[in-house]
């Protein structure tokens, strides 16, 4: 019976001798987890725009890649998605007035992208279209898909170039940075327009051009003071809120004839 037993621990020992370089072959997938700093942020009126700093770190980074300057970060933020009306205008009898327009459904309002490196120096093209990554490649789904697929890919277009224009859409190359062989820094732009809601922070890992692994976190973004309490009312008594706006825009009216009126 001791015999066997002990040929038993022998043969346990052996396995497990067998299986330990099997173990120690297989590779070690990286990791890559971001936080913020606080989990919302107050604008007011004469808010004039902003950088947002996202901290974040790798694990199991290997230090010969990290050496050779093979990891690349893609950081984003991405605003509430909205349905957005894209509206053209031509001109008519000397007047510029509406005439076609295409309606978008879930449109991130806005959309801050940060990088190591150009876009193009990180990763092929088909890559960011399978993950959706980068302003270029976020889908802009038609209300009416039966439309011309001419005429929505101009409007399309139109879409794009009207929220570069305005800073909702923005690219900061070289915006993350990595301050030791596992942390990493990065800048997103908050536009003066940003809009409030809640926003989705992503950190997307690359390793030699090859997606590694993604990692997100959430950013509420909301008015302060004065401005924020006028907000609630507008939301929670939109009827009582139109009613006073229209009744003040009167008495403004009226109160401007009374002061400039001609006697």
């Amino acid at each position: 019976m001791a015999g066997f037993r002990t040929f038993l621990a022998v043969a346990s020992l052996s396995l497990f001798a067998a299986s330990s370089p099997a173990r120690a072959q297989t590779p070690v997938t990286e990791n890559i987890q971001i936080g913020l700093s606080t989990d919302h942020v107050s604008i007011t009126a004469g808010f004039s725009g902003a950088d947002l700093t996202i901290f974040g770190s790798l694990e199991n980074a290997d230090p010969r890649v990290a050496r050779q300057g093979r990891y690349d970060i893609v950081v984003v933020l991405e605003g509430p998605a909205r349905k957005v009306v894209v509206r053209r205008k031509d001109r008519v009898l000397g007047i510029w007035i509406n005439l076609e327009s295409e309606t978008f459904k879930n449109v991130p309002v806005s959309y801050s992208v940060a990088t190591t490196r150009p876009l193009q120096d990180v990763t092929d093209p088909n890559s960011y279209k399978q993950l959706s990554l980068g302003a270029a490649n976020i889908y802009m789904q038609p209300a009416d898909a039966g439309d011309s697929p001419a005429i929505i890919q101009e409007f399309t277009a139109a879409l794009r170039e009207r929220k570069t224009a305005t800073g909702l859409y923005s690219v900061n190359v070289g915006g993350v940075q990595f301050l030791s062989q596992n942390l990493f820094r990065a800048t997103v732009r908050l536009a003066p327009n940003v809009p409030v809601g809640t926003h989705k922070a992503r950190a997307f890992l690359f390793k030699s051009g090859l997606f590694i692994k993604e990692s997100s976190a959430q950013l509420e973004i909301r008015k302060s003071g004065f401005e924020q309490s006028i907000f609630r009312v507008a939301h929670d008594y939109s009827f009582l809120y139109g009613v006073f706006a229209v009744s003040l825009a009167m008495l403004t009216g009226w109160l401007g004839r009374l002061v400039f009126r001609k006697d």
